[in-house]
């Protein structure tokens, strides 16, 4: 995915700025967990005079008031209450099981004071999913392993309380079991091959198909055609959910 161009999206935008708004001001030191191109990271150190980015490989960020740092969201490599605020958006519907769980106990664990959550709402992982030449598993889109809703992050961090929650954006991208196997049996051609992410079975990078059958074009036309006839009469729903946390009494850092 190109990064710079997604990055220029009103929705990204606006999903960034979102976020943002909720970032406590009493904040001087911040871990920004999952920082990729560390765009968020540049935007957060204009709230925050002290960022530690972090990322599986060291992000690449030259920036006065950022520390770049090579690590695992399931084995966060800081002490206890380390950070005022913990951020981690986009990254918990990556982590499989059992590493999210883990990944939660230790963004609970670094943090001082507060921890921000952001990831993406009620999602329809069969939407946009992706079938892997090499080994013919069906992906998620995105690599979108979990999905959320408010109760599952309540539930993830349930050490700590919520003290926000926000919703960004309306999404209508939402499927059915038909249109979900006739995209199945056209080899699901409309995926999100763009993607980073390989698949989640083999780890092959994925490749959209070179060549479409006549009856890959016929299936997948139907189950377009099914899915804007639902679109007609279904509810849209967040694009976002993002949840500010804070440690309860007697477990803030002194």
């Amino acid at each position: 995915m190109d990064l710079t161009t997604y990055r220029q999206s009103d929705l990204e935008r606006e999903r960034v700025h979102e976020l943002l708004e909720m970032v406590p001001h009493d904040s001087e030191t911040a871990l920004d967990v999952g920082a990729r191109d560390g765009f968020i990271s540049i935007r957060l150190s204009e709230l925050v005079p002290e960022i530690t980015a972090l990322d599986l490989t060291t992000p690449n960020i030259t920036h006065p008031s950022i520390t770049t740092v090579a690590g695992d969201a399931t084995a966060l490599p800081f002490p206890d209450n380390h950070f005022d605020l913990v951020l981690c958006s986009e990254v918990l519907e990556h982590i499989p099981r059992p590493g999210l769980d883990a990944a939660c106990l230790e963004i609970a664990r670094v943090t001082r004071k507060y921890a921000l959550i952001g990831v993406p709402f009620n999602q329809d992982t069969r939407v946009a999913r992706t079938t892997c030449i090499a080994c013919g598993a069906k992906n998620p889109p995105w690599g979108h392993v979990n999905t959320f809703v408010e109760r599952d992050l309540l539930r993830l961090f349930s050490t700590m309380q919520p003290l926000r929650t926000g919703f960004v954006g309306l999404n209508f991208d939402q499927t059915n079991f038909v249109s979900t196997i006739l995209n199945d049996w056209a080899g699901n051609p409309w995926g999100t091959y763009e993607q980073d992410e390989p698949c989640v079975a083999c780890g092959a990078k994925l490749v959209a198909p070179k060549v479409r059958s006549f009856s890959s074009r016929v299936l997948s036309r139907l189950a377009y055609t099914i899915n804007r006839a639902q679109r007609a009469i279904q509810p849209g729903r967040p694009n976002w959910i993002h949840v500010l946390f804070i440690k309860s009494n007697g477990q803030e850092g002194t």
